[in-house]
């Protein structure tokens, strides 16, 4: 990978960076902003590009602020900040296991949010927000069984991978028992919320969101040089003056949270969190977790998703999980190919 300095003129600063991923990170966020642009403008009532940036200025007309302040924005930053959340929670994940199948939806963490969930709908007939807290609770308590089941001297790559793919099967079964046992109406409900969906998003959903990841994003960021050294094996991250452990356990447990939040905030997403650090990664070519360009793929990907699925299906809408599905799918197919012809599953 080539890398760049950048240098003040007197010569006491100094900034290294790599030209590829910089490019990369812009190219991403453009398409972020320029899908988040086409969705805050598309609907019954249409508002054209240059409408929707001035709206958002403060100028527009009543009508237009109606639809793209009130109706419009909150779901396109709910699908923003899940879609970072569950990039760098992907990312991770999949750094620690130094395993590309180290996803939170691979190894139980999604799973774990959603059977909190049910739990909540099914069982105690509750409301939006008592669901959305059984699956913040659910996802934590899932992390720290996990955790725990996987530690043996130290949480070894392979062995988190292994004991989450169990965890994931048991939970999946946990989930078919609960729906079996709810009633019509909370049963349909829960198969909803549990495809995925931006649909009827608002302030109230936003700011939750907003809240933890304005805390989490930034730490996790903060720990991406010690992330990066754990990717090389504890052995060599103990001797680069990492706390091992500790860190470890500190990014699993705010990656564990912004899956939580996130699924909390729109249901389990799919697939998000195992694709966009393979293809952030994939896309720069450098080493390490690439946890900005994740958050930023994770978005543009959940933006892009929610408009294939509400303008590519005609009148028939889709929720946002089911395309991000069927991608995602492919992409895991495709990943296995790769990982069994190189020689490493």
């Amino acid at each position: 990978m080539t890398t760049k300095t950048l240098r003040s003129a007197t010569g006491g600063l100094s900034v290294r960076y790599a030209p590829r991923t910089l490019a990369c990170l812009l190219g991403l966020l453009l398409l972020a902003l320029a899908a988040a642009v086409v969705l805050i403008g598309s609907g019954d009532f249409p508002v054209a590009p240059g409408d929707v940036v001035a709206t958002l200025l403060g100028g527009g007309t009543e009508v237009q602020r109606f639809a793209v302040m009130d109706l419009r924005l909150p779901r396109v930053l709910v699908a923003v900040f899940t879609g970072a959340a569950l990039g760098v929670g992907g990312a991770v994940f999949q750094s620690l296991s130094r395993n590309p199948l180290g996803s939170p939806d691979v190894i139980g963490f999604g799973q774990g949010s959603a059977v909190g969930a049910l739990i909540v709908i099914v069982l105690f007939q509750g409301g939006t927000w008592a669901a959305a807290g059984g699956s913040i609770v659910g996802g934590l308590v899932t992390g720290v069984v996990i955790y725990l089941l996987a530690w043996k001297r130290g949480v070894h790559g392979y062995r988190l991978v292994l004991v989450g793919i169990g965890a994931a099967a048991m939970l999946t079964a946990v989930i078919h028992y609960l729906l079996t046992k709810a009633q019509l109406a909370d049963a349909t409900r829960a198969v909803v919320w549990m495809t995925g969906s931006l649909d009827g998003r608002d302030w109230a959903h936003f700011w939750p969101l907003f809240g933890v990841s304005c805390v989490l994003l930034p730490l996790v960021l903060g720990h991406g040089r010690a992330l990066r050294m754990l990717e090389m094996g504890d052995d060599a991250a103990y001797a680069l003056g990492v706390r091992v452990e500790r860190t470890r356990l500190l990014l699993m447990g705010a990656a564990v949270l912004l899956v939580a939040v996130a699924t909390a905030a729109a249901g389990p997403i799919v697939f998000v969190s195992l694709s966009a650090p393979q293809l952030a990664r994939r896309l720069t070519r450098a080493p390490g977790p690439n946890l900005a360009a994740s958050a930023l793929m994770g978005t543009a990907l959940l933006l892009v998703a929610d408009w294939t699925a509400t303008h590519a299906f005609g009148e028939r809408q889709l929720p946002v999980g089911v395309v991000t599905g069927v991608l995602g799918g492919c992409y895991l197919l495709w990943l296995l190919v790769s990982e069994r012809k190189a020689g490493r599953i």
